[in-house]
C-alpha cells in the first residue's frame, strides 16, 4: 500500500488512470447535457462541439489557420475544416488572406461569432460556479497537472 504522498507502482498507476478515465467521461456526458438543456432554453442553438471549440480558439488566441488548429486541438484537418465550414455558414468565422502562406488562408471570428462564444462562455462560467465540495486552488492544481500529464503521455503513444 502506498502513502498518499509516494509515486504509484505501474499498475496501481495503471488502475488509478482508468478510475479518472471514467469520471472525465461521465462528467463530458453530463456537462454536455446540462449545457444543451440551457442553451436550448436561451435559443443559442446548433453550437456544436466541434464548432464550440473553433470558436473558443479564435476567440482566446485571434486569426489561425486550419491546420494550426487542428494541432493544437489534436484533430484532423479535415474534421477542423468541416467545423470552419459550419461556423462560416453561420456568419460566426470568415475566411481571409494570409499573407505568410498562399494556400493556407486565415480564419478569423466575426462579431456575430464573438457574442456567440461569449454567451456560451458566460453560460458555462456561471454552471462552473455551481461546483461543490469546497475545492481548493491547490486540489484543482493537481487537478490539471494529473489531467496534463495524461495528455502529455497519450500524445507520446503510437495507436497499434
Amino acid at each position: 500500500m502506498n502513502d498518499i504522498d509516494e509515486p504509484l507502482s505501474p499498475d496501481d498507476l495503471g488502475d488509478r488512470v482508468s478510475e479518472v478515465f471514467d469520471l472525465i467521461g461521465a462528467l463530458y456526458r453530463r456537462g454536455l447535457r446540462k449545457l444543451e438543456q440551457v442553451d436550448a432554453v436561451e435559443a443559442v442553438e446548433g453550437v456544436s462541439v466541434g464548432v464550440r471549440s473553433v470558436l473558443v480558439l479564435l476567440h482566446r488566441y485571434g486569426p489561425m489557420t486550419v491546420p494550426q488548429m487542428g494541432r493544437v486541438m489534436t484533430l484532423t484537418r479535415q474534421f477542423v475544416q468541416r467545423m470552419v465550414n459550419d461556423a462560416a455558414a453561420r456568419g460566426w468565422i470568415e475566411v481571409t488572406p494570409n499573407p505568410a502562406h498562399q494556400r493556407s488562408s486565415l480564419i478569423r471570428i466575426t462579431d456575430a461569432g464573438e457574442a456567440v462564444i461569449t454567451a456560451i462562455l458566460a453560460r458555462e462560467h456561471a454552471l462552473n460556479r455551481q461546483v461543490g465540495g469546497d475545492l481548493t486552488d491547490g486540489e484543482l492544481r493537481a487537478c490539471k497537472r494529473v489531467l496534463k500529464e495524461m495528455l502529455r503521455t497519450f500524445d507520446h503513444v503510437d495507436a497499434d
